[in-house]
């Protein structure tokens, strides 16, 4: 019951967060759905074509915002999930700053940079085969937010359990702010009862 309490908080937090971020004039806002969308939208332009970097699903930009600062939004958002979609070091080294701090830490994960480190060995502990799908992302100001489905089998081994095999699927949802060079702070929140289930434990993580 404690840690539903918490999670329906820590949403309800986020939540108003999110209300904050895209609180933009549709107006003002560049829009491009999918990864074949023509390279003349303003938005799909933005986006990082390098081998190996995750391409969001769907992409909006705030418009009043200027080339050079979208595309660096763009392109941290890319290289922080092809981290979590590999569990590469570097990509989270080029994405998150040295004083980078998580507003929603979860009970055992460590504050800074080494939390995400942290958390994505935690996951491949039990998921080897995780992936993470950017499917939607929108930029606005110095906030990024995104839409995220992780996906892989739990042939891992998860609280001294060896996994079955079975198919892992849970969302989730980030909100970045992000400093003069690199993202500085984030809330963030999975379903982690979704995830749970799937792995066949009651709690969160």
């Amino acid at each position: 019951m404690r840690s539903q309490k918490r999670f329906r908080t820590a949403a309800l937090g986020l939540a108003g967060l999110l209300l904050t971020a895209v609180g933009v004039s549709a107006a003002n806002t560049a829009a491009a759905h999918g990864p074949d969308r023509p390279a003349t939208d303003r938005a799909w332009r933005l986006v990082d074509r390098s081998p190996g970097l995750v391409q969001p699903r769907a992409l909006t930009v705030d418009g009043s915002l200027g080339t050079r600062r979208a595309a660096q939004e763009v392109r941290l958002a890319q290289q922080l999930y092809t981290f979590w979609n590999t569990g590469e070091q570097r990509h989270l080294d080029a994405a998150v700053a040295p004083d980078f701090r998580d507003n929603t830490l979860p009970a055992g994960r460590p504050q800074g940079p080494t939390g995400p480190a942290f958390a994505s060995r935690a996951f491949r502990a039990a998921v080897p085969d995780l992936t993470c799908e950017l499917s939607d992302l929108l930029v606005t100001g110095d906030r990024i937010t995104a839409r995220l489905v992780f996906r892989g089998h739990f042939s891992g081994v998860y609280d001294g359990r060896q996994g079955d095999g079975r198919r892992v699927e849970f969302n989730a949802i980030d909100i970045q702010h992000v400093g003069t060079v690199r993202i500085t702070e984030d809330w963030h929140i999975e379903d982690n009862l979704t995830l749970m289930a799937q792995l066949g434990a009651a709690a969160g993580h």
